[in-house]
């Protein structure tokens, strides 16, 4: 179906030319004013599930643990609704950048419709899974009522936490990554509030204990999807009449070609996670935790990338749908540029102080000695290997999925596990990291050097 505007489809969008056309102006400028507050947002939605562990852990250790088992189930969700967000992000800034601001609020008000079906859908069909997909994964009959206290009230308030993911990246199409951030660092200080007064039953509330946890949860994000439906109705970002139901199907098309790459893509790596979580606990507990710590410094480290990542999404979108191509490079080489040199400062920070920030969390010496061997061998890998997530973002962002999906595939089934698994048997741990910075090494080089010919390749047939 052709993208040309109609008199059907009348341009309504009210987006400020100057703050929010990434066509025009300094690249560095725009990459700087969409990443900074991307930083801040990522940090507030992973608080999410930081301070539901801290209050919940308050109960004791059956709580901690029925909640613990309740996280690949969350994640998976979350991955996957992270899928349809980057989908639209994409389809709205290419749209944007080739002038079809109409199709714009047609396709976003579509998406975010599908997004509401999915959560009702996903309510249902969670909640009556409950009880057999926990006892498949071991949980106790002790386990499964806190389970269920859990996550009963948080699939039923599924639409809540798909709203925001999804409205919040058309909003970043737009070239607006201030007010996702701010509103969602808004509903992390609403969860931080009410879970103590929930889980405890302060101030006159009844003691909910782990479903209160859910339900400051649900609450927080049910705010961020009133307000983000609010500012996306007044920038005309959602358009019921008219609502064009017979081009439902072209709009979730859109969305869905690069929404299920990438959260199919978003579900391999917790996968590939728990793979070598698995190889790590065949040389003890000790082990096991180690790798716990190394990831979870690991991922605090590198969150300004997953911001550079997220920002840069929508400018390589709008000047990639505009046909400029140097735009587009400008802003990779920035963004890439800035991902080398942070991560060869959080690598050199690592290495300094590898056993310190391992003392941080425990007192015992053997995983002291694994975590900050992790600190020594991996993070350095980083360096070359931080190009693949920034590259994928960059596919995505153009249009092209299957590229991204193929690169994480590669890097996952092809090298990562095979590589770990070898290392593990010849090595141990310290050959688990060898091969996880054998991996980065080669993937990172690899994929950067052919994705540079893919995209000049690409550019001539636009």
């Amino acid at each position: 179906m052709s993208n040309a505007p109609s008199s059907a489809d009348a341009p309504v969008l009210h987006v400020s030319k100057r703050k929010r056309d990434l066509t025009h102006g300094d690249v560095a400028g725009h990459l700087t004013r969409m990443s900074i507050p991307m930083i801040w947002g990522i940090l507030a939605i992973i608080s999410f599930q930081l301070v539901d562990m801290y209050f919940i852990s308050m109960l004791g250790h059956d709580a901690l643990t029925a909640v613990s088992f309740t996280f690949p189930v969350t994640m998976f969700v979350h991955y996957v609704l992270i899928g349809v967000a980057i989908g639209m992000s994409s389809v709205v800034s290419r749209l944007l950048g080739q002038g079809h601001h109409d199709t714009v609020a047609r396709v976003t008000t579509h998406g975010l419709c599908f997004t509401a079906l999915f959560g009702i859908v996903l309510a249902g069909i969670g909640i009556a899974s409950i009880d057999p997909l926990f006892r498949a994964m071991g949980a106790s009959p002790e386990m499964m009522p806190m389970i269920r206290d859990f996550l009963i009230p948080w699939f039923a308030g599924g639409v809540f936490l798909s709203i925001p993911m999804v409205g919040n990246a058309a909003l970043r199409g737009t070239g607006d990554t201030f007010f996702p951030a701010f509103v969602m660092i808004v509903a992390a200080l609403i969860n931080v509030i009410l879970d103590p007064i929930l889980i405890f039953g302060l101030f006159g509330f009844p003691r909910l204990e782990i479903a209160g946890a859910a339900i400051a949860t649900i609450f927080g994000n049910g705010c961020a999807a009133v307000a983000g439906l609010i500012v996306l109705h007044r920038r005309g970002l959602i358009a019921l009449r008219p609502f064009h139901a017979e081009r439902f199907g072209d709009s979730l098309k859109r969305i869905l070609h690069v929404g299920i790459p990438a959260g199919l893509t978003n579900t391999i790596l917790p996968l590939s996670q728990g793979i070598l979580t698995a190889l790590m606990a065949s040389h003890g507990a000790q082990a096991v935790a180690a790798f716990g710590i190394a990831s979870r410094v690991e991922a605090f480290a590198f969150v300004p990338l997953m911001a550079v990542a997220t920002g840069m999404a929508p400018i390589i979108g709008q000047n990639w749908g505009a046909h400029l191509f140097d735009r587009v490079h400008r802003t990779l080489n920035l963004a890439l540029g800035f991902s080398v040199g942070w991560s060869v400062f959080v690598a050199a920070g690592l290495a300094i102080f590898a056993e310190p920030l391992a003392r941080v969390f425990t007192d015992d010496p053997e995983t002291i000695r694994i975590a900050a061997l992790y600190f020594l061998v991996v993070p350095v890998s980083f360096i070359v290997g931080n190009l693949v997530p920034g590259w994928s973002s960059a596919f995505n962002a153009m249009g092209l999925p299957k590229r991204s999906f193929m690169m994480i595939v590669v890097r996952i089934a092809v090298l990562t596990v095979p590589l770990a698994i070898l290392g593990s048997i010849l090595y141990g741990p310290a050959g688990i990291f060898g091969a996880l910075a054998l991996t980065n090494v080669l993937s990172g080089a690899g994929f950067h050097i052919l994705n540079l010919r893919a995209c000049r390749t690409r550019e001539a047939k636009e």
